[in-house]
């Protein structure tokens, strides 16, 4: 299947209730092994992350359609000025890379591709769309260690690893990259 016959389509949370179903829907097939063995990524935990980051201003997702067909998608946020983003990086970071105001940066949640149309470049394109027009300076994510090949990937789309993290007691320890764009 070829990335460039994807429509991609631009949601705010005032559209949640909308895609809501597709994101949930999408997730638990991605996700189908990782549910089954770790209660971090059931369903349930998934719609309540959701819950959580949709609820912050200026939250946006891109969803890729293949005709009618979710492919995939990703969804983000901009960090608040009282984030809790950086208080959980295992190595502390300088206060002046952690310091944020609502506009400086903007956290990728979610990026997830559907596996018939992964190795297609549809991860990047909806990648790029969810970045485009954004006032933010830089971009975070995360991603587990356990995937060096997700981690490379976002390498070669500018992410820098910048330390761990481990968001919530129960999560994985994740990779926490961070790419400049502005």
């Amino acid at each position: 299947m070829s990335a460039s016959e994807i429509a991609l389509h631009r949601y705010g949370t005032d559209q949640l209730s909308t895609i809501r179903p597709t994101l949930v829907g999408v997730y638990a097939e991605v996700y189908e092994n990782e549910i089954d063995e770790d209660p971090f990524f059931s369903v349930d935990r998934f719609e309540g992350r959701l819950t959580g980051h949709s609820a912050r201003p200026s939250w946006e997702a891109v969803v890729a359609y293949d005709g009618g067909e979710a492919a995939g998608y990703a969804y983000a946020a901009p960090l608040p000025e009282n984030t809790g983003w950086w208080a959980h990086m295992l190595q502390s970071l300088p206060a002046v890379d952690t310091a944020e105001d609502g506009t400086r940066t903007i956290a990728l949640f979610e990026i997830m591709v559907r596996a018939p149309w992964r190795g297609t470049g549809l991860a990047q394109r909806i990648h790029e769309e969810l970045l485009a027009g954004r006032t933010e300076e830089r971009v975070t994510l995360l991603v587990e260690p356990g995937h060096p090949k997700v981690r490379d990937l976002y390498q070669s789309w500018g992410y820098q690893h910048i330390g761990d993290q481990q968001p919530f007691p129960d999560a994985p320890i994740y990779a926490t990259m961070l790419r400049t764009l502005r």
